[in-house]
């Protein structure tokens, strides 16, 4: 996994996580990378400066700080963030592509939903003009 600190046309500043260097380069050209804050696919890298951690932290430290409380500002966003979509959206798993497509047509009732989907399931809906876009963490798996 890598992250970027990445910038959009209206230059809002976010970050990002992805499989790779190249999955990064492959998802942009697709448009498939958009703002957090806007929107916008109009997206690149931005300046960044390398993270440095001290090689030891301190028993007091880590008693300070539970193991998985976010530490930065971007961090708690990006929390609150996951925690408001799971809140008010249906989780329909792999099944994103084909209930987002019905929504937009109008064969099932309009609501908010997120989920998975193949990149080429993706590609299709923006394709088709199904207002669709990738979310900066992983969706909470949940089971019926």
């Amino acid at each position: 996994m890598i992250q970027y600190t990445l910038k959009c046309s209206h230059d809002h500043r976010f970050d990002s996580w992805f499989q790779s260097a190249d999955a990064y380069d492959k998802l942009r050209a697709t448009g498939m990378v958009a703002c957090a804050v806007c929107g916008d696919t109009e997206v690149e890298k931005a300046m960044m400066a390398p993270r440095v951690r001290p090689a030891r932290e301190s028993a007091e430290t880590k008693e300070e700080r539970p193991l998985a409380a976010p530490m930065s500002d971007a961090e708690k966003a990006l929390a609150e963030l996951k925690k408001k979509v799971e809140d008010n959206s249906d989780y329909v798993g792999m099944n994103f592509a084909k209930e987002a497509r019905a929504i937009h047509d109008g064969d099932k009732p309009e609501r908010a939903i997120y989920g998975e989907a193949k990149l080429e399931d993706a590609k299709a809906l923006i394709e088709d003009g199904v207002p669709v876009a990738p979310l900066p963490f992983r969706a909470t798996r949940k089971s019926n």
